[in-house]
Parts: structure tokens; C-alpha cells; sequence
């Protein structure tokens, strides 16, 4: 046990010669995360519905990585395999998967669509799903990688006027498990991350009403809204060997949120 003990150190958290996939990754959340990743030294892979990417393409490379960017609208299924393809073409080999993109689109429920529903859960379980069962042929090979979903509070509660979101981040929350169960045996860690309210693109209508502004922030014990930056340390532990015995958890990184 001593011997052990005196084997950590932070070079437990250090990326250096790892390879991570981060889907959604032009801005917000997943532009953090990928940051960060580059921060702690993996190169990245980032897929990205739209080629709005210099800002993070500089972010990226400021830190001394390799930046490859993919256009993909993950919709499209031959779109998501073909990036896993994409990315072992270009580094041949995939350590970490951030699987980040998502979509939401709000109605009440009586009133929801067909459409919506479909496209909602096309991205946000679909797209995970698949990428993932790709990704893990890879490094079942390899005999070692990081799969990191992004779930939701909404995978532990309700919601309202959104569905097919709160549907898609249980489903998220239960896909954790389900890979983790069959893949841990192949040193293949997936875990998955909770955030809370978090000041995005996404969540500016709503923080710009002051009613429902003010409801949430009464709800929050850290009495703030997070900045993406908050995520950065989760994302590193989580794709490190730092966390190597964890596998299967929904990390809720909330301000106290779900404690209320």
C-alpha cells in the first residue's frame, strides 16, 4: 500500500500523447472542454456542426497542440461514423471521446412535435450512441480510453417544456452504465457529466428572463450561474488516469443544485 501511495502524482492528470474526439466543440461547453483537454496535452479532433471554429482552432493551438476540425451534422449517421474514421485517419489512434453536442427545443408538451421529438433524440441519444460504439472498437483494441457523455440535471429530474431533452439526458445517463458494464474489462472508462445552469448561448433566453432568472439562482446554494470554465478540471480528471477506477457515475458539477 505504501508503494502505491507514493506512485500518485499530478503527472496522473497529464494528457501528453492522447488523442481526444470533442463533439460540439466550436464554442461554449464543448470549446472548454476541449481547451482544457489541450491544456493538460491531448491533441484534439473536433467535430463541429458548423465551421465557425477559428476562435477555438486558436485556443487550441495557443496551448502548443495539434487542432484537426471535422464538419459534421450528427443527424446524419453516416456523418458520425465517418468521423471516428476521420480521426484515426489523422492520429491513428483515439484515447478520450467528449461526447458534448446536444440540442433542445421547447413546447409544452400537448403541443410538442412529431419532428422535434425526432431531432431532439437524433443528436443527443442517437449520435452518442453511435459514435461511441465506433470509438469503442478503437480502444477496445488499444485496451484503454475515456468516454465522457454529457448528461444533465434534467437526468435526474423533470423539466418542463422540453421532453424528448429530458427523455435523451436519462437515456444518456443510463448509456453511461450500459458501456461502462460490458467495457470496463478492456481498461475503457465511461462517466459522465451532470452540469448545472451554465451561461452559454443555449441558457441566454432565460437568464434574460428576469423572473425565471431570479427562480434559479434562488435554487443554486453557490447562488451563481457557472461559466464554462467551471467544467475544465472535471473534464481533465475525468479523461486522466487519475480517474481510472471510476466507471459508470453521473458527475454533477451543479453549485449545489441537486443538494437542495
Amino acid at each position: 500500500m505504501t508503494n502505491n501511495l507514493r506512485s500518485f502524482s499530478l503527472d496522473f492528470f497529464n494528457l501528453a500523447g492522447k488523442v481526444a474526439i470533442v463533439t460540439g466543440g466550436n464554442k461554449g461547453l464543448g470549446q472548454a472542454y476541449a481547451v482544457a483537454l489541450a491544456k493538460a496535452g491531448a491533441d484534439l479532433f473536433v467535430v463541429s456542426r458548423s465551421e465557425d471554429w477559428n476562435e477555438t482552432k486558436k485556443l487550441i493551438e495557443e496551448t502548443g497542440q495539434r487542432a484537426v476540425f471535422f464538419q459534421a451534422d450528427l443527424s446524419d449517421r453516416a456523418k458520425v461514423k465517418q468521423a471516428a474514421a476521420e480521426c484515426m485517419n489523422e492520429y491513428g489512434r483515439i484515447d478520450i471521446l467528449v461526447n458534448n453536442a446536444g440540442t433542445i427545443r421547447r413546447a409544452p408538451i400537448l403541443e410538442y412535435k412529431e419532428e422535434d421529438w425526432d431531432a431532439v433524440m437524433e443528436i443527443n441519444l442517437n449520435s452518442i450512441y453511435l459514435l461511441s460504439q465506433e470509438v469503442a472498437k478503437v480502444m477496445v483494441k488499444q485496451r484503454s480510453g475515456k468516454i465522457i457523455n454529457i448528461a444533465s440535471m434534467l437526468s435526474f429530474q423533470g423539466g418542463k417544456f422540453v421532453p424528448p431533452y429530458t427523455a435523451s439526458k436519462h437515456a444518456v445517463a443510463g448509456l453511461t452504465k450500459a458501456f461502462a458494464n460490458e467495457l470496463a474489462e478492456y481498461n475503457i472508462q465511461i462517466n459522465a457529466i451532470a452540469p448545472g445552469y451554465i451561461a452559454t448561448d443555449n441558457t441566454a433566453p432565460i437568464r434574460a428572463d428576469e423572473k425565471r432568472n431570479a427562480e434559479i439562482l434562488s435554487r443554486i446554494p453557490a447562488a451563481r450561474w457557472a461559466d464554462p470554465s467551471d467544467l475544465m478540471g472535471v473534464v481533465v480528471f475525468l479523461a486522466s488516469d487519475a480517474s481510472n477506477y471510476m466507471n459508470g457515475h453521473i458527475l454533477a458539477i451543479d453549485g449545489g443544485w441537486l443538494a437542495r
